[in-house]
C-alpha cells in the first residue's frame, strides 16, 4: 500500500481517546515490542485503542492517510505479521476485558485479552473454552486461526465453540457476526484468520473443566524414539477423550522433578492430561509402563490454570522462533523413520517437535462448517519449533525447521495446513492449505467486507476480482 504524506501521530491522536505511540515518544520502543524478537519493526505510529469506536478511527484513518495496518491482539504472530515497518499498529492490549455468565456457559473476551486472562476468569466457575497451551497467547490470533491445545480431543477447537464476534471491517463499520447476524462473515473469521477485520470481541460457549486435571510427563532417551511413537501410535487414538495426549520430541527441563542426569538430555515425551476421573488417568499410565517403562516421569494433579502455563517459560518473550506444522493422519512407519533422523539434527536444546492428537469433538464438526484449513477426519498436527537466544543461531535452527517440515511432507494429506503455524505465504501456498473450494468461498467474502485487501498481513485471501498472486 503505497502511503502519503501527512496523517502523522498528533493527527490520529486527536480522533481516539487511546494513546498513540510515535517513534519519538518515550514509550514507543517498549510498545512496539513483539513475543518473537526476530520480528523487530519500527511503526510510524501504534494506536492502543481503548474500544471499538478506537479501532474504527484508526481503520479510517489509515485508509484516508495510504498507511498499512497490521492488528496485534497478543503480539504471538511468529512470522511477525502483528508489527509494521511505517505502519500503523491496531493494538488491542487495552481491550482485555472478561466477563463470564456461569448460567449460560458463556464468556466475552475483548479482542486484546490474554488466554491467561480469559482462564483466570471462567476457571473461577469451573468452567473453560477449548484454546491453547501458552497463557501469554493472545485469545484474537490464536481463535482466528482456529485454537488448539490441551482441550481439542473433548471440547474441540476455539472456533467450534465461537457464538459470535464484534468485528471493525475494512470500511471503519463496527459489526456483530453470529449465525444469525452476517453468517457469511461468521463463517470466514472461524479459520480464515484476520483477512476480514478487526476482532474486537470474542463470545464464547464454555465446558465444564477443572478446577483440577490429571498431568503425567513421561520421559524417553533418544534411543527409544522409534518404540515410543510406535507405542504412542497404538495407544493415544484408543484413549478415552477425556484424555489428552501430546507427544514432544525435546530436551528434558532443569526442573526439580527431572533427575539430575537427564537435565537438558534430549529424548521423547508423552504429556498426558486428564479431565475426567483420576482413575481412568492412572490406567492409561499403567498402560504405557508395562508397554514401554520411561526413563522418568512426573505424575501429579494440577489446577486447570497451571496446566495452561506449563509452557510458558519454554515460550517465553523475547526469544527468537520460527515454526511450522504439517498435518498426519497416521504415524505410519515412514514418518516414524522420518522424526527419528530429523529430531538429532537440531542445535538448539529449546527447539521442539509437539504432535497434537486431533480427533474426538474435533472430529464431530463437518468440514465445511467453518473455514478453518484442515479436515476434520482423525488426524495429527505436527508442530516443529525452533527457538534460540540469539538472532545469530536462528538462522540454523529455521533451516532445521524446514528440513524436518519437507521430510514430512510427503505424507500430510494433499491439502490443509494450519495457518496459525504457517509462514508468510504465496498463494499456492494458501490455497493448498484452504483447499480450492474453500479458498474461492472466502476470496468471495474478502471481496464483500474488503475489497481493497486493507487487512493483508496475514496469511492472506485476496479478493476475488483481484491478482491472486
Amino acid at each position: 500500500m503505497t502511503q502519503t504524506v501527512g496523517g502523522g501521530v498528533a493527527d490520529l491522536r486527536a480522533v481516539l481517546s487511546g494513546p498513540v505511540f510515535g517513534p519519538e515518544d518515550s514509550g514507543y520502543d517498549e510498545a512496539r515490542k513483539v513475543w518473537n524478537a526476530a520480528n523487530d519493526r519500527r511503526p510510524a505510529m501504534i494506536a492502543r485503542c481503548a474500544s471499538a469506536a478506537d479501532v474504527a478511527a484508526t481503520v479510517r484513518f489509515a485508509g484516508e492517510h495510504g498507511l498499512e495496518i497490521a492488528v496485534r491482539g497478543g503480539a504471538h504472530s511468529p512470522s511477525g505479521n502483528s508489527t509494521v515497518d511505517n505502519g500503523v499498529v491496531i493494538d488491542l492490549s487495552a481491550l482485555n476485558h472478561i466477563t463470564v455468565d456461569p448460567d449460560a456457559k458463556l464468556a466475552r473476551a475483548g479482542g486484546g485479552a490474554l488466554l491467561g486472562d480469559l482462564d483466570a476468569a471462567t476457571q473461577a466457575h469451573g468452567l473453560a473454552v477449548p484454546a491453547g497451551m501458552v497463557s501469554h497467547t493472545g485469545v484474537g490470533g490464536l481463535t482466528l486461526g482456529g485454537g488448539m491445545g490441551w482441550f481439542t480431543r473433548k471440547g474441540g477447537l476455539s472456533i467450534d465453540n465461537l457464538v459470535s464476534a464484534e468485528i471493525v471491517t475494512a470500511d471503519g463499520r463496527i459489526r456483530r457476526a453470529s449465525e444469525t447476524e452476517h453468517p457469511d462473515l461468521f463463517w470466514a473469521i472461524r479459520g480464515g484468520g484476520g483477512n476480514f477485520g478487526v476482532v474486537t470481541e470474542f463470545e464464547f460457549r464454555l465446558h465444564e473443566a477443572g478446577p483440577l486435571v490429571q498431568f503425567a510427563l513421561l520421559f524417553w532417551e533418544l534411543d527409544q524414539g522409534p518404540e515410543m511413537l510406535r507405542l504412542a501410535r497404538e495407544l493415544v487414538p484408543a484413549l478415552p477423550l477425556d484424555i489428552s495426549v501430546v507427544i514432544g520430541a525435546l530436551n528434558a527441563p532443569p526442573a526439580p522433578f527431572v533427575p539430575e542426569p537427564y537435565h537438558f538430555a534430549p529424548g521423547y515425551a508423552l504429556l498426558v492430561t486428564g479431565f475426567g476421573d483420576a482413575g481412568t488417568h492412572a490406567d492409561a499410565l499403567d498402560r504405557i509402563r508395562q508397554a514401554l517403562p520411561p526413563a522418568f516421569e512426573f505424575v501429579t494433579p494440577m489446577p486447570y490454570v497451571e496446566l495452561q502455563q506449563l509452557i510458558d517459560e519454554a515460550n517465553a518473550w523475547g526469544l527468537y522462533y520460527y515454526d511450522k506444522s504439517v498435518y498426519l493422519e497416521e504415524l505410519t512407519d515412514e514418518v516414524i523413520q522420518a522424526v527419528v533422523e530429523q529430531v538429532p539434527q537440531r542445535t538448539s536444546p529449546m527447539s521442539i517437535v509437539l504432535f497434537y492428537r486431533l480427533d474426538g469433538a474435533y472430529s464431530a464438526v463437518p468440514d465445511d462448517a467453518t473455514a478453518f484449513s484442515g479436515g476434520r477426519s482423525p488426524r495429527y498436527c505436527a508442530f516443529m519449533i525452533a527457538a534460540t537466544q540469539t538472532l545469530e543461531t536462528l538462522a540454523a535452527e529455521t533451516a532445521w525447521v524446514r528440513s524436518c517440515t519437507d521430510a514430512l511432507r510427503p505424507f500430510a494429506p494433499r491439502t490443509g495446513t494450519y495457518v496459525n503455524a504457517m509462514d508468510d505465504a504465496g498463494q499456492d501456498r494458501v490455497q493448498a492449505a484452504y483447499g480450492p473450494a474453500k479458498y474461492q468461498r472466502l476470496r468471495e467474502i474478502k471481496q464483500r467486507y474488503d475489497p481493497r485487501n486493507v487487512f493483508h498481513r496475514n496469511i492472506n485471501i485476496p479478493p476475488a476480482g483481484s491478482a491472486s498472486s
